[in-house]
C-alpha cells in the first residue's frame, strides 16, 4: 500500500511552482491571492526559485484550486507555462546539454529536485525510447494534475530545446481519457493516446540525437554539480525540522502559530515539540532562523525602515526587533544595513543556524 500526501516523507515543492499556478489562476478569474492565503500562504515569498513549500500546503492549493476554479485541466494548462529556466539548476543543466537524449538523462536522474516522488525510467523497444513515469505515493485527485503538468510540460520543453515540436513524440496514458480532455486536444501538438498500463512519453530513438540550441559544456558540467549538490542536500534535508522550516518560510501570517505549523503537517502540538526535540531543534529556534534570514534580505536589499521590517517580521515595535537582532549577530540592524557585504557569519548567527 502506497503512502499518501499526507504521510509520505515529504520533500517539499519549489515554490515558483505555485506562483505560476496562481498567476494562471487570476487570467481565469480566481481571486489567487485569496486561496493563498486561505491556505497560509505568503503570495510574495513563491516567487522565490529558492524556496520549497511542504507538499501538504501545496497539495491543499492545488486541489482547492481545481475545486474554485471548476477547471480539472489546470495541468495542461500549467504546462505551457514552464518555461526552462524556471526550474532551476536543473533547467539549466538541460538547456545546456548537447543533445535531447543528454537532456532526458538529466531530467531522468534529477527529477526528484523538481517534483518529489515522481521517477522516470528510460526501456527502449526496437526504435522508440520509452521513458515510463511513476510516482511512489498516492496522489489521490492531485495525481491527474500533476501527469498532465509533467508530461505535456516535457512536450513544451522539447519544443523549446531543439526549436520546434519533436518529430514522432506522443504520450500515452494509464486510464480512461477524463471527460475534460477533448477540449484540450486541439491545443496539443502530438498524439496523445489514453488506456495504456503506463504513463510515459515515447521518442524514436534517432531524435534523441537532436541537438540542443543551447549547449554550453561548462556550464552544463557547473549546473550538474550544482544538481548533484541540491538532491544531496534534499536527501539531508527530509528530516522533520526541515518539514517544519519549510511551513515557517513561506507562511502568513509570520511567524506562524505552532498550532497551525503541527495542523498542517497532521501532528499534535505536543508530537511537533516532541520530534523536533528528537532532532535537538525547537520550533522558536526555527522561527528564530527564518527571521534572521529574512531580516538580513531586507536589510540589505530594500529600503524598509525598522518599523516597517519588524512588522513584516512579526513583532510588536523596532525596538524589539532591535534587540533580537542584535541577540543574533552582535550588531544593530542600522550597522548591519551600512556595513560592506560580509564574506562570514557572526559566532552568534553560526549558534542560531545550528541550535
Amino acid at each position: 500500500m502506497r503512502a499518501s500526501v499526507s504521510t509520505a516523507q515529504d520533500l517539499g515543492m519549489p515554490a515558483i511552482y505555485l506562483h505560476l499556478l496562481a498567476e494562471l489562476l487570476n487570467t481565469i478569474g480566481v481571486d489567487e491571492q485569496d486561496l493563498l492565503l486561505r491556505v497560509g500562504l505568503d503570495p510574495a515569498r513563491l516567487q522565490s526559485t529558492d524556496l520549497r513549500v511542504s507538499q501538504t500546503q501545496a497539495s491543499e492549493f492545488v486541489t482547492r484550486a481545481i475545486i474554485e476554479s471548476g477547471e480539472p485541466g489546470l495541468g495542461i494548462m500549467l504546462a505551457r507555462e514552464l518555461k526552462l529556466p524556471l526550474h532551476g539548476a536543473l533547467g539549466t543543466a538541460v538547456m545546456s546539454s548537447r543533445t535531447l537524449g543528454d537532456a532526458m538523462e538529466l531530467m531522468t536522474r534529477y527529477l526528484t529536485l523538481r517534483v518529489p516522488h515522481l521517477q522516470v525510467c528510460k526501456r527502449e523497444t526496437g526504435k522508440l525510447a520509452w521513458y515510463i513515469v511513476s510516482c511512489d505515493i498516492d496522489l489521490g485527485p492531485l495525481h491527474g494534475f500533476i501527469m498532465d503538468a509533467m508530461l505535456f510540460g516535457c512536450v513544451s520543453m522539447g519544443a523549446q530545446l531543439t526549436g520546434s515540436v519533436v518529430d514522432g513524440l506522443r504520450i500515452v496514458r494509464r486510464g480512461a481519457e477524463p471527460a475534460y480532455f477533448h477540449r484540450f486536444r486541439p491545443q496539443i501538438p502530438v498524439p496523445v493516446e489514453f488506456g495504456a498500463t503506463e504513463n510515459a512519453l515515447v521518442i524514436p530513438t534517432a531524435r534523441l540525437d537532436l541537438p540542443v540550441r543551447f549547449t554550453d559544456d561548462q556550464l552544463a558540467a557547473s549546473s550538474k554539480a550544482q544538481c548533484e549538490e541540491a538532491l544531496r542536500q534534499l536527501t539531508e534535508d527530509a528530516g522533520f525540522a526541515c518539514r517544519v522550516r519549510r511551513v515557517i518560510e513561506t507562511s502568513h501570517p509570520f511567524p506562524p502559530k505552532l498550532a497551525r505549523v503541527a495542523g498542517t503537517l497532521f501532528v499534535s502540538e505536543r508530537t511537533l515539540k516532541r520530534r523536533l526535540q528528537e532532532e535537538e531543534a525547537s520550533f522558536q529556534q526555527l522561527v528564530d532562523q527564518v527571521r534572521l534570514e529574512r531580516a538580513q534580505d531586507l536589510l540589505r536589499s530594500t529600503g524598509m525602515n525598522l518599523s516597517q521590517i519588524a512588522d513584516a517580521l512579526g513583532y510588536a515595535d523596532a525596538a524589539n526587533f532591535t534587540r533580537a537582532f542584535k541577540r543574533w549577530t552582535g550588531a544593530s540592524p542600522s550597522h548591519y544595513r551600512s556595513a560592506p557585504t560580509r564574506s562570514a557569519s557572526t559566532p552568534a548567527e553560526r549558534s542560531l543556524a545550528t541550535g
